[in-house]
């Protein structure tokens, strides 16, 4: 959620975990047989779905969340 309507202070902690999280899924990946139990085919129909569900409010647009819950300084 952005803070105070700005994405900057959450950003560079998600950024740093995302960033962990690539290196993590590169190292399994290349320890991997080639056999997945889930198709990438619906992992992307899933996650795709689940962000049509998800309210407009909630995807990175300052209307919810911190973005309206924090006090100011």
């Amino acid at each position: 959620d952005p803070v105070g309507g700005l994405v900057q202070i959450p950003c560079i902690e998600r950024k740093a975990i995302a960033a962990v999280k690539a290196v993590t899924a590169a190292r399994t990946a290349l320890r991997g047989d080639g056999r997945h139990i889930v198709s990438l085919d619906s992992v992307l129909k899933t996650m795709r779905q689940t962000g049509a569900d998800m309210s407009v409010k909630y995807k990175e647009t300052a209307r919810g969340g911190l973005a309206l819950n924090v006090i100011e300084c």
